[in-house]
């Protein structure tokens, strides 16, 4: 019988005994967790990596479609491509203006009269979608970092001149030193920065697309801007309005292909 009632009292020590253990350890664990502890496993916002934004307009887009067709042969695809992943680099390497427009019209850099030679874009049917590809972050690969090309099967007695690929007839190069280090900055991968299309922007001192008649310092009429607004991305706008390109008269006149030195490397 003396056994049988101290049972439930032994049971009853059990369970004081339990509940008193998980308390303890839940004040354990609970007391061992700092602040410290806690932004150590929370990244800051600000620490968060940004990417930079270049904003477009339709006339950057004209601006980057006359490069591509004045400096390819118009035979592929892949050699408009080409063309414009260099205007890109060039764009992102912070050596060379800071939009589409400035960097295409800078004064003997790319072909003569390029800005305001007329385009037959019926010779070029991959022109636009090119283009289009271009602005959307798709670039040659095999172009690589280079922001320099000549026409293909011409020699220059330069050692910096360190080929990447050949592509619509034109012949894409880096410069690089003995060591192989670029000598020039190294522009963005595309997926490190954005490309924001704005049309409110303004593009002054451009020649209305394929407009002989007008002076080549008259600017982008609104009318322009509308017919050409045919390249709905969805993108961002930045929150600052950057900078327009201002190109000038002279900026549009080119210099003799054997000054280029976009041409020849130096």
């Amino acid at each position: 019988m003396t056994a049988i009632d101290k049972a439930p009292l032994r049971k009853a020590a059990c369970v004081v005994a339990v509940a008193l253990l998980a308390g303890c350890t839940s004040s354990q664990t609970t007391s061992s967790i700092t602040k410290d502890d806690v932004k150590a496993n929370v990244a800051p916002i600000a620490d968060m990596p940004r990417k930079q934004v270049y904003s477009y307009t339709p006339a950057d887009r004209e601006c980057l479609k006359r490069a591509m067709y004045f400096e390819s042969k118009r035979s592929s695809k892949d050699g408009f491509m080409a063309v414009g992943s260099v205007v890109m680099n060039r764009l992102t390497s912070g050596a060379y203006p800071d939009t589409i427009c400035g960097v295409v019209s800078q004064e003997k850099q790319f072909a003569p009269g390029l800005m305001t030679r007329k385009m037959n874009e019926e010779t070029a049917p991959e022109l636009n979608g090119a283009a289009d590809a271009i602005l959307r972050g798709e670039r040659n690969p095999e172009v690589k970092e280079a922001m320099f090309f000549h026409q293909a099967g011409l020699k220059f007695p330069y050692d910096n001149m360190h080929y990447v690929t050949v592509a619509g007839g034109n012949a894409f190069y880096e410069k690089r030193d003995e060591d192989g280090e670029l000598q020039t900055p190294a522009p963005k991968p595309a997926d490190e920065y954005i490309l924001a299309f704005a049309p409110h922007l303004a593009s002054p001192g451009l020649m209305a697309v394929n407009d002989m008649s007008a002076p080549a310092t008259a600017a982008v009429t609104q009318a322009d801007e509308e017919e050409e607004l045919v390249l709905p991305l969805e993108a961002p706008v930045p929150a600052q309005r950057p900078r327009p390109a201002a190109i000038s008269t002279a900026q549009l006149v080119m210099a003799p292909p054997e000054v280029w030195s976009l041409r020849t490397g130096k």
